[in-house]
Parts: C-alpha cells; sequence; structure tokens
C-alpha cells in the first residue's frame, strides 16, 4: 500500500459520496464551487475533470457534504498514518468530533465547564469558546511501564521519578488520552466560515497545560484568494492542507487565472497551503 495509492482512494470516496453537481445554462459545475463565481466553477470543474468522475445530480445537503467530508478524510489519516507506524510508533486513536475536554492537556477545562453549569449567568463574561469539538481528533493512548521497559528497565513502580508525565500509564487513576492533532475540515471556505478555524486554534493555545497538538485544516475550497483568508498569517494553524492541491494548481493554469495563480504560489512558497498527502507525513514530526 501507497499515499498515492490511498488518495486515490480518497478522493473516489469524495466523488462518490460528496460531489454533486449543478447545472446553469450550458455550465455544470460541482458543488464545492461557488455559483456566483465564475471563477470558482471553472477551477472545480478542472479539478474534477483530472480526478475523474460520474455527475451525480442528486441534491446532498451542505450539512451533511460537511459531516462526510470529515469522516473520509479522518479514515484516509487514519490509514495512511498507519503506513508511518515505524516512524511513529505508539498505540493511535482518530475520532470525529471528540470533544477536547477528555484529553490530558485540557481535562482541567471539565471544572471550568461544571462551574459554569452551576452558575449560567457566567457565560456572558466567560463565553463557552473554549469547549472545543475539533472535526477530527488523533490521540496517543498513554503507555504501560513494561511497554517502556522492553529495551531496559528506565523506570520502576518504586522509582520516585516521572510520576507527573502523562505518557506513563501508572501515573493516572484514570486513563487520558494525549491530543496529537486537531483538525478542522472545511468543505469550502465562504464569507467568515474558515474564522472559527482560528477561534478553535487560538483557544487550544490558550488552555492547553501541556505540548501544543498540531493544529490544522483541510478544505476542498477552489479558490486560492479564500484559501488565504485561513492560510495566511502565523501563530494559529500549523498549515492549511487542500485536498487536491497538484490538480488545483493544474485547473489554475488550464483556465489562466494569474491573480489566483500568484495566490496560489504565494501560499505555497511560503509554506501555509500543502496537499492532503503531505498532512500524514507531518503529523509524523
Amino acid at each position: 500500500m501507497s499515499v498515492s495509492i490511498l488518495r486515490q482512494r480518497y478522493h473516489h470516496r469524495i466523488c462518490e459520496e460528496i460531489v454533486r453537481f449543478d447545472r446553469e445554462e450550458t455550465i455544470v459545475y460541482p458543488n464545492f464551487a461557488d455559483k456566483s463565481n465564475k471563477s470558482s466553477k471553472a477551477i472545480a470543474l478542472a479539478i474534477m475533470d483530472r480526478i475523474g468522475y460520474s455527475p451525480n445530480y442528486q441534491g446532498i445537503t451542505e450539512q451533511t457534504a460537511d459531516r462526510l467530508f470529515e469522516s473520509i478524510t479522518k479514515d484516509f489519516l487514519q490509514e495512511s498514518f498507519e503506513l508511518l507506524r515505524h516512524l511513529r510508533p505508539g498505540q493511535w486513536y482518530y475520532l470525529t468530533e471528540e470533544p477536547i475536554l477528555v484529553s490530558n492537556h485540557y481535562f482541567h477545562l471539565n471544572d471550568t465547564e461544571n462551574i459554569i453549569e452551576q452558575n449560567r449567568s457566567l457565560i456572558t463574561a466567560l463565553g463557552t469558546d473554549y469547549i472545543i469539538h475539533p472535526d477530527i481528533v488523533i490521540g496517543r493512548y498513554p503507555v504501560s511501564d513494561e511497554e517502556i521497559n522492553q529495551q531496559s528497565e528506565v523506570i520502576s513502580s518504586d522509582n520516585p521519578f516521572a510520576k507527573l508525565t502523562p505518557l506513563r500509564e501508572a501515573n493516572a487513576a484514570q486513563q487520558r488520552c494525549i491530543l496529537h492533532a486537531s483538525i478542522s475540515c472545511k468543505w469550502t471556505l465562504r464569507s467568515d466560515r474558515g474564522q472559527n478555524a482560528r477561534t478553535e486554534a487560538l483557544n487550544l493555545i490558550r488552555n492547553r497545560k501541556g505540548p501544543l497538538p498540531h493544529i490544522v485544516a483541510v478544505t476542498a475550497e477552489p479558490l486560492p484568494t479564500r484559501i488565504a483568508s485561513l492560510a495566511l498569517g502565523t501563530g494559529d494553524l500549523d498549515c492549511v492542507y487542500h485536498f487536491a492541491l497538484n490538480e488545483l494548481h493544474a485547473a489554475i493554469e488550464e483556465i489562466e487565472n494569474e491573480d489566483q495563480l500568484d495566490m496560489l504560489m504565494m501560499l505555497v512558497d511560503g509554506r501555509r497551503l500543502r496537499d492532503i498527502s503531505d498532512l500524514p507525513f507531518d503529523l509524523a514530526i
């Protein structure tokens, strides 16, 4: 198995389960295009021409499309990340819409939530932005002392050291997983839809007690100028990943849209935008 094959399967599932086509007079375009934007429709259709598709005109709600995009992306990451197990050993889990409050680095936020539940008036002062439900979470389970001591005796139960690290299963009465990555999935980027990903990222940064997890976003948005609204800047998201970056590049060159191509190259050369195939490798860092 290779990442290229998994990427093909990823695209196949997206085409089969999510992509729907609309017709506007003689123009046909997929549902991740903005019907009011000529360039968006042309780029999206050119992407689909490179991926390969059978037009499906049955309706699908935006909410359903978003949910499927999350699930299919999660499956791709799980399968591809498993190929890199020798680079990142451990027992991992992959879930959609899992609250970060169950993880070790954010478990303390449960106390805040309980206090607010008992005094609802605090919501007006504190808000609820800290209660983050990432679209996809990747986490690692703590390891037993037996696993730690496979090569030699690194630690023992009567040793007074390394008693606070969350990596040791023996250090917690209740097992709490270690959050490794928080992934926001955006089927499209219309208006300010991408800004909640920034809000989530900032709250992950502010509220953590431990190392910062990977914080990334995945999108199928065809317009680089809209991707830039999420990708440009530093300090919140690690990077934005496109579901078909190579195809996006070729599509923009085909329609000869210099403005979109200039923005695309700025994002890529500035290391703010990468292909979905890069993400499992980046998660192994």
